[in-house]
């Protein structure tokens, strides 16, 4: 297996391609999950505290005995505490048995509560005072980070969205990378694939690559320069999912998926959600 990439971030700080989501997983879902990701060479994990699921995360940590600076951990602050990072974030690292995070991202601007240039201001106090080595954000559209740039000076390191072949986000990608900000996909697969797996393209590259549709569109992630995070707390889909770095899709055929986007959510709408 070839050896998984690594992005450099905006402030200097190294995060794997590729990592490991637990959304929807319980404690023990979550902590067998992990423990399984780690073993099998995944080094970034993604959690968050509305999943109720950290402690799991840092059982694994803890089970797994690997070198802290080894692993890439990333939490959020939900939108209840946007006023109260820090003892979020103290919260936090505590079920996670750690005593800073690599990366903690704002999970929703909640527009109608207009609390999310304080947060972030908040945010940045957190990072200087180590609890955290990045800021980022999830779910932020161009006029949410243009305010949180304009009014702070701070850029987020990471925009985390929803993205997948059949909601792309391009105009946002473009406006992300322009002011160096990194995308990273959530719900990469379209929740399971809907709509995606079936499409002739990707069963088509599944055939030719010997890769199943879940790899291939894992694949057109990360050689779209985006950072993914499958979940699953199947050991075998948690194994699936990692096996992707021995083979590289062509531009033609990444070009070729980039055609399926018809913009179609899945999640909530960020300006709507509070």
């Amino acid at each position: 297996m070839a050896e998984q990439p690594i992005i450099k971030l905006h402030d200097g700080t190294m995060m794997p391609q590729l990592g490991l989501g637990v959304w929807q997983a319980s404690i023990e879902e979550a902590k067998i999950a992990a423990l399984k990701a780690l073993k099998i060479g995944y080094r970034s994990i993604d959690t968050a505290a509305i999943y109720k699921n950290e402690e799991g995360i840092g059982q694994a940590l803890q089970e797994a005995g690997l070198p802290r600076e080894e692993i890439f951990i990333t939490t959020k602050l939900w939108n209840d505490d946007q006023l109260n990072a820090l003892s979020a974030i103290k919260i936090s690292l505590k079920k996670l048995q750690l005593e800073q995070v690599d990366l903690y991202l704002m999970h929703w601007p909640c527009p109608g509560k207009d609390n999310y240039v304080e947060a972030w201001k908040q945010m940045i106090r957190l990072q200087e005072q180590g609890l955290t080595k990045s800021i980022g954000v999830c779910n932020f559209h161009e006029s949410h980070l243009k305010r949180l740039i304009d009014e702070t000076g701070v850029t987020p390191v990471i925009n985390q969205i929803e993205l997948h072949p059949m909601l792309q986000q391009r105009k946002l990608q473009t406006w992300n990378a322009m002011h160096k900000i990194q995308t990273e996909s959530w719900s990469p697969l379209a929740q399971g694939g809907k709509g995606i797996f079936d499409q002739q393209v990707i069963k088509r590259l599944a055939k030719k690559y010997d890769k199943t549709p879940a790899q291939i569109v894992i694949r057109w992630h990360l050689d779209s320069g985006l950072v993914v995070i499958p979940k699953s707390v199947t050991p075998s889909r948690i194994e699936e999912n990692f096996t992707v770095f021995d083979f590289r899709l062509e531009k033609p055929e990444i070009s070729e998926i980039a055609t399926l986007d018809n913009g179609n959510r899945l999640g909530p709408n960020p300006d709507q959600i509070n």
